[in-house]
């Protein structure tokens, strides 16, 4: 984009009017708009990157998706089967890439173009996520990962050594004796999903058989395992535990999150995202926050606990991937504002600004986010997100997360000599066609 004319805001959005108009009226003219669908998270950094890498040849417009991760799929996913012409970028969850690429729904990068969106200096959980028969069909824009937070002072009373590293048991044991608790994300809903999945391949096993995985309903379902009972038996032991906070059946990310801080009590130990720090510190001195800059320091971070005591955690990989619609009338244009958004400039503004983490190494090695975050969690998150455990990569994902939420659900239920069998039998009959969600 080097040496491209850039604009207003105010005249990205009256070129953009202009263009609706002009098609409404059913001609057009002047240059095209790139219309990009984005997720809620980071709209003022994402709006200014639509201005940024608009240039003379296109101007880029914002569309807000819907908070929901299932719920942006959705939408997409209706566009795109209609052969929608006006879906150029689109923000996208990494569990969807596959089936969207599957579907013939995303225009690869190829060339230059792909070298520029997976280059060495992509971390290797991200750059997993854009993959899909041997082609790259998405740029990775941020990551996400997760880590246990905690009190420090919890730990040095339960007498347990976070520098490392720790089990679920030793975590979930500590809590109950000192009378705090753990926070996890248990409802039935995907990040429920992300836990199971995390606690399954840390004790070295998965969902799916990863060598056919890509082979859609002939997948083979490994979840009835060793590595499954492993995963089940975390679940159980927290949901039977003084640890276990009340709200366990319907937790999210935000629950627990005034736990750490909370006006009585020793606080927790919670595994949660990477906006965890920023929220925290943004709220010293405020309800749900450190009482002062203190009690900040009280707060603690970790690699993921192990399923399996001296087997490495998998930490979960998240965040948003770019994709390029099949059905655009300008895929070229598209792809050039792809490779812009996701340039290590836009990935350092969005971690800056807005707390959504590098895909890239050189990003993370930045003075900008050295000044913005402590050097040892920068350092834990890039190596979360380069060993961590991706969610299966599969076309058929989403019958997959449900048929896995309908049995594993509610976790207070969960048996470790019985759901991994009864999962692995309804998902393959989900998958096999035998079965309705």
């Amino acid at each position: 984009m080097t040496g491209r004319r850039r604009r207003t805001a105010a005249v990205v959005a009256s070129v953009a009017l202009g263009s609706s108009l002009l098609a409404a009226c059913g001609g057009s003219s002047g240059k095209p708009t790139l219309t990009w669908y984005i997720n809620p998270d980071g709209q003022d950094t994402l709006n200014a990157l639509a201005e940024k890498c608009s240039t003379d040849d296109y101007d880029i417009a914002i569309q807000l998706l819907p908070a929901s991760a299932t719920d942006q799929r959705t939408q997409l996913a209706r566009r795109l089967a209609a052969g929608d012409s006006s879906t150029d970028l689109m923000s996208l969850d990494p569990v969807f890439v596959p089936e969207f690429a599957n579907a013939k729904w995303l225009e690869p990068f190829e060339g230059e173009q792909a070298d520029a969106v997976l280059d060495d200096d992509v971390l290797k959980g991200a750059a997993e996520t854009v993959t899909w028969n041997d082609q790259v069909v998405a740029a990775p824009q941020w990551a996400n990962t997760q880590v246990v937070w905690y009190r420090k002072s919890l730990a040095q009373a339960a007498g347990l050594d976070m520098s490392k590293p720790v089990t679920w048991d030793q975590v979930i044991d500590a809590a109950s004796q000192e009378g705090g608790t753990v926070g996890v994300q248990a409802n039935k809903y995907e990040a429920y999903v992300v836990w199971i999945n995390s606690l399954v391949q840390g004790a070295g096993g998965n969902i799916l058989d990863p060598s056919t995985v890509e082979d859609g309903r002939d997948a083979k379902v490994t979840i009835d395992s060793a590595a499954g009972k492993e995963a089940a038996a975390v679940i159980q032991k927290l949901a039977r535990s003084k640890a276990a906070q009340p709200d366990l059946t319907t937790s999210n990310e935000g629950t627990s999150l005034g736990q750490m801080f909370p006006a009585e009590g020793p606080g927790e130990f919670m595994t949660n995202w990477t906006f965890v720090y920023k929220n925290y510190e943004g709220l010293v001195g405020k309800p749900g926050g450190p009482k002062d800059e203190d009690e900040l320091k009280d707060l603690g971070w970790a690699r993921y606990p192990q399923t399996v005591e001296g087997e490495e955690s998998r930490p979960p990989i998240g965040g948003i991937d770019i994709g390029v619609g099949a059905f655009s009338k300008h895929p070229d244009f598209a792809q050039e504002a792809a490779v812009c958004v996701t340039n290590a400039e836009a990935q350092r503004d969005l971690a800056v600004n807005e707390g959504l983490m590098p895909a890239r190494q050189s990003v993370y090695d930045s003075a900008a986010l050295k000044d913005a975050y402590p050097a040892d969690l920068l350092a834990l998150w890039a190596d979360s997100i380069d060993t961590g455990g991706p969610r299966p990569k599969s076309a058929f994902y989403s019958q997959i997360s449900s048929a896995i939420q309908s049995v594993w659900h509610s976790p207070r239920q969960v048996d470790p000599d019985t759901t991994p069998r009864k999962s692995a039998d309804f998902l393959s009959a989900v998958l096999r066609g035998e079965a309705l969600l």
